[in-house]
């Protein structure tokens, strides 16, 4: 592990998953994007359709927030429902005073995008792959007032020992945990979310991630009630729309529960034959970074940049890797999808590592 010095140049923080599927990427077959496939499922759609008839009242969040309190077990003051778990990044940065902020990567961009839209210098510490990408809590400067860490972590798929993670609190310290794909490990194992006995802790969750609702976007944040108090000063009027949540109403029911829990061990399933399938082309340069743990992997070989091109020629769409610090243009990331999705991908990753496709062996 290493820091990174504040200021220091880095790869472009706003480029994100769906940028690989949008305009001319529209058809095809989407392996870069995290949200799982087929959903929201039928029940949470008419959910969502009968909130429409309320649209000309204001929203009203108390029932939501309640339910999402509920099913972690805490007081309604320690939750904030946000417009998906990329506000509670702005209002963190926002609404926190803050000396110096660390963001542990290779992770999820945004929170050091949101600090430093709000004038802040962001240090960063490095994970190795060397190391796994896992986390050694002693790297993290000492006088750091603000860390923030994925856990499962997004590229990676790394999941970090519960305990592991909570070594980064400290007196004075906020340490934010974002759990975003907590709901897609068996058992949420590892997870700190609902856990009031460490000073300093937010756990931001997202619901659009499981549930397919990256375009209604809605999550929230579990944190002390004055850490709460605070970002919820900084939030505008009505942030979550009435439908959104609805949605979070859904989703944290018994019913909505279960059915998450048997979807993370499909994904794991899933990942298991998707791992395999890339461990067979290891003698041709492809290396998965393991043990993977979330609805993606990561997974490096040399000239990804063209094979990623190659890909697409070929109708598959996977997520870049060098725009997250601490990787390179030899990364990319992989969605988890169905067997038979994955069967096409094998194949065309076969073909786009020959050099097949209109795109050639350039790149």
């Amino acid at each position: 592990m290493r820091t990174e010095p504040k200021g220091a140049p880095g790869p472009d923080l706003r480029h994100h998953g769906d940028a690989e599927v949008r305009d001319g990427g529209a058809g095809l077959v989407d392996l870069a994007v995290n949200v799982r496939a087929d959903t929201p499922p039928s029940w949470l759609r008419e959910e969502i359709a009968a909130s429409l008839s309320s649209l000309a009242a204001y929203p009203d969040g108390r029932a939501a927030r309640a339910a999402v309190a509920e099913r972690h077990g805490l007081p309604v003051e320690r939750v904030l429902l946000t417009a998906g778990a990329a506000e509670a990044f702005v209002l963190l940065a926002r609404a926190l005073e803050v000396r110096r902020p660390v963001v542990v990567h290779p992770q999820f961009t945004e929170p050091e995008a949101a600090l430093r839209d709000a004038g802040h210098s962001v240090d960063r510490v490095l994970l190795r792959e060397r190391d796994g990408f896992r986390l050694d809590p002693s790297a993290v400067p000492e006088d750091a007032d603000l860390v923030v860490i994925g856990n499962p972590t997004n590229p990676t798929s790394v999941l970090h020992p519960a305990r592991t993670v909570a070594e980064l609190a400290r007196p004075g310290r906020t340490l934010v945990v974002d759990e975003a794909f907590m709901d897609a490990v068996p058992g949420e194992r590892e997870a700190l979310a609902g856990r009031t006995d460490i000073p300093g802790l937010v756990v931001l969750r997202s619901l659009t991630k499981t549930w397919g609702l990256a375009g209604l976007r809605i999550g929230y944040v579990l944190a002390s009630p004055e850490t709460i108090t605070r970002l919820e000063r900084a939030q505008p009027l009505w942030p979550v729309s009435t439908p959104a949540l609805a949605a979070a109403r859904a989703c944290v029911t018994p019913r909505a529960l279960a059915e998450a829990g048997h979807a993370a061990h499909r994904i794991a399933a899933d990942r298991a034959h998707l791992v395999a399938g890339l461990r067979s082309l290891a003698s041709r340069g492809v290396r998965v970074t393991e043990p993977a743990q979330g609805p993606f992997v990561l997974v490096r070989m040399e000239g990804a940049a063209g094979v990623r091109r190659r890909l697409r020629d070929l109708g598959h769409a996977v997520r870049r890797g060098d725009t997250f610090p601490g990787l390179g243009e030899d990364w990319v990331r992989i969605a988890v999808r169905d067997r038979a999705t994955v069967n096409g991908f094998l194949e065309a990753l076969s073909a786009a590592l020959a050099g097949g496709g209109r795109g050639g062996s350039s790149g």
